[in-house]
């Protein structure tokens, strides 16, 4: 009985999901992405194994077992020895940041990537209609969005927005603004500005919890045009086809296991606790089960519905079908049937391998992801853009193909959005100069070398050679 209304009802689903689709597909087709710029700091702002060593002997609150928990972190990171730190930190200060320290590493980001990426697409300052910015751990009166206006001289009906607190998901938060927007205002020009301030969020303690984010975070940033202009639709990178928003702060574990909060001894930092792959996944599988019968074939899906089915009547085995987007030996949905390439946040070498796992993705899906975590490491909200000129830079990024972003952060969300790719794209970005180099055949981390010596060194009598110490 229970088999015969399985196959009168999948008709019927195939129908129902079918026109879920036709409603939504042409929901976000006006938004397009222009053109986008992500940041190279300086090459006197790389931390290498030696500024690292210095960095972490400089806090006078660690000790051995600190020593010996940061340097197991930092094999395991991912992290290579090219990536950007703010300045303050470089020249020593990371105790005692000041309000310019933070501003100045904002202004250097600004002047540089938004200079770029105007002069490149033809679009003058006061041609933009829409300016959205998003640095989640920097609030400045006037505004960081006011800062950028003043600068370039951007005319006085601008919608500005400056978002803050949200974490490394914000740059799909801040596409969402404008997509928004787009959709009451025709002929629009957008500015979409993502970054992290670093420089007064170095934390000095010993706590472990947050003593992390000092081994995963560093300086970066994006600057994005979008218009909904049909003229400028030939010119356009990308298309938005979907986005979806999940966010878990009703959940005590979920709000607390990512914030910025004291120390028992009152040091500012940045926790991130034991219950975070908890919350992440848990929010990663409730955007993924919205977000699947936007962008799949209704094959795909009622595929995955009728098997799900079947298992609840008991009338089928578990047989496993493509990846495994719900974790676990249940069967999952193939992501790979609506999508051409994942652009994954590089939280971290654990969050790029989860997602992996639990999409059933390839080595060669993940090396977007993996590298740039290697070259740049976690940039917080502006990282996907890393990844996406990888993928360009590479050459993967073809006329029709299908880019899925996918990113976390603090609250906890969950944030995804689908694009199409216009045009076949040329591949010369911020990856131009070193993307020869890549991909690597072996990610090889120098730390071990250099200090695996302190997992044999016994705490009564432990003391940090002279050739370890500070040097500033």
């Amino acid at each position: 009985m229970g088999f015969f209304i399985l196959l009168c009802v999948a008709p019927l689903l195939y129908l129902l999901i079918g026109l879920w689709q036709w409603a939504f597909a042409g929901g976000d087709k006006s938004c397009y992405i222009l053109d986008y710029e992500c940041y190279k700091p300086k090459d006197d702002r790389k931390i290498n194994t030696d500024f690292c060593g210095q960095i972490i002997t400089r806090n006078k609150n660690l000790g051995l077992n600190e020593y010996k928990f940061l340097l197991k972190a930092i094999v395991n990171s991912g992290i290579g020895e090219e990536t950007y730190g703010p300045r303050n930190v470089l020249m020593g200060r990371e105790e005692n940041p000041t309000l310019d320290d933070s501003l100045d590493e904002m202004d250097e980001f600004f002047h540089d990537s938004i200079e770029k990426l105007l002069k490149r697409s033809g679009v003058s300052p006061r041609e933009i209609d829409v300016l959205v910015v998003n640095v989640s751990m920097l609030a400045v009166s006037p505004s960081l969005a006011s800062r950028i206006i003043k600068h370039y001289k951007m005319r006085e009906g601008i919608r500005s927005f400056n978002l803050t607190g949200m974490g490394c998901s914000a740059s799909l938060i801040s596409i969402d603004v404008v997509r928004n927007i787009f959709k009451a205002n025709k002929n629009q020009h957008a500015l979409v500005v993502t970054s992290e301030s670093l420089s007064p969020n170095w934390y000095n303690g010993n706590d472990r919890s947050m003593i992390l984010a000092n081994c995963l975070f560093r300086s970066g940033g994006c600057a994005m045009l979008l218009t909904n202009k049909t003229s400028m639709r030939k010119k356009a990178m990308f298309r938005l086809n979907c986005l979806v928003r999940t966010h878990h702060g009703a959940r005590d574990e979920a709000y607390g296991c990512c914030m910025q909060k004291d120390d028992a001894e009152g040091r500012l930092g940045f926790y991130l606790g034991k219950d975070l792959p908890k919350a992440a996944t848990r929010s990663f599988v409730d955007n993924l089960t919205v977000l699947a019968p936007k962008i799949l074939p209704v094959k795909e899906v009622l595929g995955f519905i009728v098997f799900r089915l079947i298992r609840q009547l008991n009338l089928g085995g578990s047989k496993k079908r493509g990846g495994a987007a719900g974790g676990g030996s249940d069967a999952a949905i193939n992501f790979k049937t609506g999508v051409d390439h994942f652009c994954i946040h590089t939280g971290g070498k654990a969050v790029i391998d989860g997602i992996g796992t639990n999409l059933g993705l390839s080595e060669y899906d993940l090396e977007p992801a993996r590298m740039t975590l290697h070259r740049f490491g976690n940039t917080s909200a502006s990282s996907l853009w890393y990844v996406l000129s990888y993928m360009e830079a590479t050459k993967r990024l073809k006329k029709g193909d299908r880019v899925l972003m996918i990113s976390f952060g603090a609250g906890f969300k969950c944030n995804s959005c689908l694009w199409e790719v216009v045009r076949d794209l040329e591949g010369i970005n911020v990856w131009k100069q070193f993307i020869d180099n890549y991909p690597l055949k072996k990610i090889v981390n120098p730390f071990l070398e250099k200090y695996g010596w302190i997992n044999n060194e016994d705490e009564s009598t432990f003391k940090i050679p002279d050739e370890h110490l500070p040097k500033i």
